[in-house]
């Protein structure tokens, strides 16, 4: 099978399985504010993350590219949307058009599309320094992401075996380049010890990337005859991988991403430590099934419902945000328990 061919497999497969609404996000809950002392109008989700300039708090996390005129098509039409709604916009892996360059114009549309927007390169672990920045160019990128999919590949019948090294790469990567480096996991979680690796070589952002949205290794078996059915159900769900992110003792912005369907689903993931807030399935999902006018609507509404969620809490920021008194309950609250992160310090926290 041709890697053209692979990236459409992924794309119909992950709309095929969906989101299984496994995030942990149900432990989270806000402790009421009868009296927030904050107008609608107050609130406002500028910020800057790891260099980046953000008008949202929502990004359209890193879907596809180098799968012919389908991937094409889909990347022109969320371009559009994100040029539309003023949010950065991340591309699929270009590994493919580094390898064949007739694939370059499924990526070089969302710049073309987009002239004045954030966009974000994609390349995995495996990339070069020189790779990294033909990415970049390709794109005239604002940021670079670097994946991490150990998890996909091992499922993958015709994926890597081999991860050494990946760490000190990246690290090269940061050196040679001029734009921030965001590393994410693709769909398994991040662990505070792999966060806490990252911050230490510089990387400027961490896309925790978790457990409780598009499924790769389920997607994996189902393209392969020998399943690693164990891989199904591995993870950490999105909502403790960005407690466990926030716990670094280095400075690192963190990047919430897995499952998110909802504006209170993005609440929750800013109150646990991320700043932004990525969404990939759920938008390719309307998008396909109900067009770009939908999408447009759907971000929308999104932005509309935390800005009213904001307002009930009395944070006028996505910094203050982060401070919302929240209690954690389940299986979040006994893994973060076990893992020796406070709890109670969410619950008592205070936004003023």
């Amino acid at each position: 099978m041709s890697r053209s061919e692979r990236k459409w497999d992924h794309i119909r497969y992950a709309l095929e399985t969906g989101q299984k609404r496994l995030t942990s996000f149900d432990d989270i809950q806000f402790i009421h504010q009868s009296l927030p002392n904050i107008n609608v109008s107050d609130v406002s989700f500028h910020q800057k993350i790891g260099g980046l300039s953000l008008s949202s708090p929502i990004f359209i996390n890193a879907m596809t590219g180098g799968g012919g005129e389908k991937t094409y098509s889909l990347n022109k039409q969320l371009a559009m949307a994100a040029r539309e709604l003023g949010l950065a916009m991340a591309v699929g892996s270009q590994m493919s058009a580094l390898k064949d360059k007739s694939e370059k114009y499924t990526y070089e549309v969302v710049r073309k599309e987009n002239p004045s927007g954030v966009l974000i390169a994609n390349l995995g672990s495996e990339a070069t320094p020189d790779q990294a920045k033909m990415a970049i160019d390709m794109l005239e990128a604002n940021a670079l992401q670097i994946h991490l999919n150990v998890i996909q590949e091992l499922a993958m019948p015709e994926g890597d075996r081999d991860f050494s090294g990946a760490l000190k790469r990246i690290e090269k990567i940061i050196r040679e380049i001029d734009v921030p480096v965001i590393v994410k996991e693709v769909g398994f979680g991040m662990c505070k010890e792999t966060v806490e690796s990252l911050a230490g070589v510089g990387v400027s952002a961490v896309d925790v990337g978790g457990f409780g949205g598009t499924n790769f290794a389920e997607i994996e078996n189902k393209r392969s005859d020998k399943m690693q059915a164990f891989f199904n159900q591995w993870g950490i769900p999105t909502a403790i991988s960005i407690s466990e992110a926030s716990q670094s003792s280095l400075p690192v912005s963190i990047i919430g991403s897995g499952g998110f369907t909802s504006s209170i689903d993005i609440a929750k993931g800013i109150a646990l430590g991320a700043s932004l807030t990525g969404f990939a399935g759920h938008f390719l999902k309307i998008l396909v099934e109900e067009g770009i006018e939908s999408l447009i609507e759907e971000v929308s509404s999104l932005h509309n419902g935390l800005i009213m969620i904001m307002t009930a809490l009395g944070a006028s920021s996505i910094s203050e945000l982060q401070r919302a008194p929240l209690m954690i309950s389940g299986q979040t609250f006994h893994w973060l328990s076990q893992r020796g992160i406070d709890t109670k310090a969410y619950s008592q926290r205070t936004i003023k």
